[in-house]
């Protein structure tokens, strides 16, 4: 399932359902741009602190807007379809602002898992205790988009063909 957040209406009384039920909500976020391993093993981690996982998934306004103009790479929609595809991951929640902060105040996960890059003092730290909830730092992968990207361009800067 993917929705937008602001379809509060649509999304919302699936997450209280949920919650009802007795399930725990787990979440996690990012661009997933070009989508690689580093990315599986984080939406795996994710969904093992929890029943369901909601991905917040960076629109291409707030990609544009943190990290380049030249970025996403894949169209928002694409990489919305391609997250909700994988078996870890029950809904996607697509936002526009750079940061997620919106997004976990909305969702209110019980688990936010992130990458241990960002360390316990991470911008949503602070929503999550207002409402009980609790930070999972995973290790954090050395794979990258960004990586991928550099790569791709040192191997094939010289090669017309391949282009």
């Amino acid at each position: 399932m993917i929705f937008h957040i602001d379809e509060t209406a649509r999304w919302k009384p699936l997450i209280d359902h949920s919650r009802r039920t007795g399930l725990t909500i787990a979440s996690t976020n990012g661009t997933f741009d070009i989508v690689h391993a580093g990315h599986i093993r984080l939406l795996r981690a994710a969904r093992a602190q929890g029943d369901l996982l909601v991905v917040g998934l960076n629109s291409d306004r707030s990609v544009k807007a943190y990290k380049s103009e030249k970025r996403p790479i894949v169209p928002q929609q694409e990489r919305a379809e391609i997250i909700a595809a994988m078996r870890y991951v029950d809904m996607v929640l697509i936002f526009d602002e750079p940061e997620s902060a919106r997004f976990v105040r909305e969702l209110q996960p019980d688990v936010h898992v992130k990458d241990s890059t960002y360390g316990y003092d991470l911008l949503e730290a602070p929503i999550v205790a207002e409402y009980g909830g609790k930070i999972h730092l995973i290790d954090k992968d050395d794979r990258s988009t960004t990586n991928i990207i550099k790569k791709v361009i040192e191997i094939y800067r010289d090669d017309p063909a391949c282009l």
